[in-house]
């Protein structure tokens, strides 16, 4: 099969996508050139996604697309080092799908170190967990799902965090004053759910909404050969409920067909969870574990798995690594997630070559019924200056209650051209 990443782009498209595209290169030249004088970094991307099928939903675009992304970045520091401002924009085009293009700030914060604790303000992103191919704990940030189906972007969230670094561990206090939504594909974007999701329709369980306050408690350290986190969140689920509209005739009382959208539905929660990960020798362990409080109801989650390096592989500079993971979640087929009850498998290669060549695989196979969904990423550097990636999704044999249902026919290929600065 020829990839061709303009296949089935009519010329109007293509002038539509670079008059968006105009703006995005404004901003970077701008950027670029204050290179000389403040320090700044980041990256200009051209991607080219391409889809083997043709689209399951009406008015999905066809087999391929075009999108750029410029996320530069800003990091000065004063007061000996103890105090730093960082700013990390985001801005995303996309020719296909109009909720895909969006203008993101991943990060705003000022940072205060004092001797044994320290304070960071603003916007910012949060990672937690140890396992590869779901952050089943990693709640902190909300999921920019328009940039890419495996839940790895976030969005930048407001927050505060007190950190308290002791002898017996870190502390870390959050408070998170505002809410994200979760971003979503538009009519014409592929890999969505069958309807589209109407988020100038959201609700929420709190009267405050998107103000409602959040906070979160952490605790890490290390004993030895483990590293321990053990955190509880308390707030806004970010994770919504996804549901059609239903409304009642105020003159015969009847219950109205539900509309052809989805309606996000945030509630509050109370969530308990615990990160270990411990070294041996050339084997890690790795478990991440959640007791989730709600309304709509309470359940428990985990993932456990094992990851081996290899180093020197064949007598090469090269190291590969294989690991296996464990996905179970207590709601089963209710689960609104394609991890219930689900086993990993996959392997990292990484070449150690001057080109810092790294190839990642893996699959997930759903114990039940045996659907399963494959991704291989791939990275090469050109020079010093630009980077290549490559991804591709295949999904099979997903049930219908497998909500990785609707990208059945939704597999791709994509190739990223990255321009580092």
């Amino acid at each position: 099969m020829k990839f061709s990443p303009l296949k089935g782009m009519k010329p109007i498209d293509l002038l539509n996508f670079l008059n968006l595209l105009a703006p995005l290169a404004l901003i970077a030249l701008l950027c670029m050139s204050a290179v000389a004088v403040a320090d700044w970094a980041g990256e200009i991307a051209l991607e080219s996604t391409f889809y083997t099928e043709s689209p399951q939903y009406s008015r999905q675009s066809d087999d391929a697309n075009l999108s750029a992304s410029f996320q530069p970045e800003y990091y000065t520091n004063w007061d000996n080092r103890d105090q730093s401002l960082e700013f990390i924009p985001f801005f995303r085009v996309d020719h296909q799908d109009e909720d895909r293009t969006h203008v993101d700030i991943r990060e705003l914060a000022w940072t205060k170190v004092y001797d044994s604790w320290e304070i960071r303000a603003g916007i910012s992103r949060v990672f937690w967990g140890v396992t590869e191919f779901q952050h089943l704990v990693d709640v902190i940030n909300q999921t920019d799902s328009v940039e890419n189906v495996d839940g790895e972007d976030k969005l930048g969230q407001p927050m505060v965090i007190l950190t308290s670094i002791q002898d017996w561990g870190t502390l870390d206090f959050y408070a998170l004053p505002y809410f994200r939504e979760r971003t979503y594909p538009g009519i014409e974007g592929r890999l969505r759910t069958p309807l589209q999701v109407n988020t100038n329709l959201t609700q929420y369980e709190s009267d405050r909404g998107q103000y409602h306050p959040d906070f979160a408690l952490r605790y890490s350290n290390y004993f030895g050969d483990w590293d321990v986190g053990l955190a509880h969140f308390s707030g806004t689920n970010r994770d919504p409920i996804l549901s059609p509209p239903v409304s009642i005739d105020p003159v015969s009382g009847e219950v109205n067909a539900p509309e052809s959208f989805l309606v996000p539905y945030y509630e509050l929660m109370e969530q308990t969870s615990l990160e270990l990960q411990a070294t041996k020798g050339s084997m890690l362990y790795k478990l991440e574990a959640l007791q989730r409080q709600a309304d709509s109801g309470n359940h428990n989650a985990a993932v456990a798995g094992i990851e081996y390096s290899f180093y020197g592989v064949s007598g090469s500079f090269a190291d590969l690594g294989v690991l296996v993971e464990y996905h179970y979640d207590d709601r089963s087929e209710n689960a609104p997630t394609i991890f219930e009850d689900d086993i990993a498998i996959g392997a990292r290669l990484a070449f150690n070559d001057a080109q810092s060549t790294e190839l990642l695989a893996g699959v997930l196979v759903d114990r039940s019924t045996g659907g399963n969904s494959i991704s291989i990423e791939g990275s090469r550097r050109i020079n010093n200056n630009f980077f290549v990636e490559l991804e591709s999704r295949l999904f099979h044999g997903q049930s219908s209650s497998d909500p990785a249902i609707a990208f059945t026919q939704d597999d791709f290929i994509r190739l990223n051209l990255i321009y580092n600065f």
